[in-house]
């Protein structure tokens, strides 16, 4: 389990909290079992499920929202990306498990039904799919006034999605063929993506004091809400091309969101990993600790920090690995690897875990 953040509880979002709430949920539905037994592959802690549908073949399925990011969109007005992200939450965690996307439903809810915003929500969405190769045949739209309080009023709504792919069964990329001594391939990130805007937003906005059109010399001549609302990269034709590629053996995909570089002991905790050559740091990020006195530590346990993306390859393939990935996302590399350390996760030989 993550340690919790101090700066983001005291932001309101308490990651231990929110760990216990998770297995509670957990522990509950473990009991729903249908006639006939479970389909479902065994695969805890992963980015994505996976159903047993047919002989050898699986059907992925996951689902997420966009979160608080969607704040800084009603209060801009600035909503028509904001379903590239509820695409990409989804999408970059199916492929985790070697899953090819092919749909996704989504579900809006809404504080007032305006035809003209929802249209912009959609061409989000739709730009999103076409970016993850996706169909989208469905969805829902929910006017909820009494639950959803806009920023302002009543412009509120929630944005979250269901995505689903296809995976053969002798396939599936579970992490269990990691190894120490194998490579950590990480690709960048375009910022935030969708994650840690509670703590992001505290510390620009309220204790920094900043205007949403400031331009502070971090983020290079780009506004604060330029770097708040930049979309989630989406990474499913880089990891599709890499997962089909017969020279590099993937031993694990993670997909880096709230929990910063941690998210790599989903793979498996009997081994560590180590980051040694850390990605560019885009410019928020500095502004965020400089402005919300959030220490290096606890920086990388809430966020991406420049790395969306990361493959765990064996060593003398991880070049390859980068070409290939790098073919899609620039700045791709080889940022650390895999160590005997096991359940630990380090940046420069700093724990960020507990």
């Amino acid at each position: 389990m993550r340690g919790m953040s101090e700066a983001y509880a005291a932001a309101g979002v308490d990651t231990d909290e929110a760990d216990k709430a998770v297995a509670a949920i957990v522990g509950e539905l473990k009991a729903a079992k249908p006639d006939g037994g479970s389909r479902v592959v065994p695969l805890p802690g992963h980015y994505a499920s996976v159903l047993k549908i047919a002989p050898g073949l699986g059907l992925a399925i996951a689902t997420d929202g966009v979160g608080s990011k969607l704040v800084v969109a009603e209060q801009t007005g600035r909503i028509d990306t904001v379903g590239i992200d509820c695409v990409a939450m989804n999408v970059n965690d199916l492929v985790c498990v070697g899953a090819e996307p092919i749909a996704m439903v989504d579900y809006i809810a809404v504080e007032q039904s305006d035809p003209e915003r929802l249209g912009l929500i959609a061409k989000g969405i739709a730009e999103g799919a076409r970016q993850a190769n996706i169909e989208v045949p469905g969805g829902e739209v929910a006017v909820l006034p009494e639950l959803i309080k806009g920023h302002p009023t009543p412009t509120g709504f929630d944005l979250c999605g269901a995505a689903v792919g296809t995976v053969a069964l002798d396939k599936i990329i579970t992490g269990d063929k990691i190894a120490a001594g194998d490579a950590l391939v990480g690709v960048p990130s375009s910022g935030l993506h969708s994650n840690g805007y509670t703590l992001a937003r505290r510390a620009l906005l309220e204790q920094g004091g900043l205007a949403l059109d400031a331009t502070p010399e971090e983020l290079g001549g780009a506004s604060v809400v330029d770097a708040l609302l930049e979309p989630t990269l989406i990474y499913v034709r880089a990891a599709l091309a890499l997962i089909e590629s017969d020279e590099v053996d993937i031993h694990g995909l993670a997909h880096i969101t709230g929990g910063g570089v941690a998210n790599l002991l989903r793979l498996g905790q009997d081994v560590g990993y180590a980051i040694d050559a850390p990605l560019p740091v885009p410019g928020i990020f500095p502004l965020i600790q400089r402005l919300g006195n959030v220490t290096e530590r606890e920086m990388w346990e809430v966020f991406n920090m420049g790395c969306g993306f990361v493959a765990t390859v064996p060593a003398e393939q991880a070049e390859r690995a980068a070409e290939i990935l790098g073919e899609f996302h620039p700045g791709t590399a080889v940022i650390g690897q895999v160590t005997a350390d096991a359940g630990a996760a380090t940046v420069r030989g700093q724990s960020i875990l507990g």
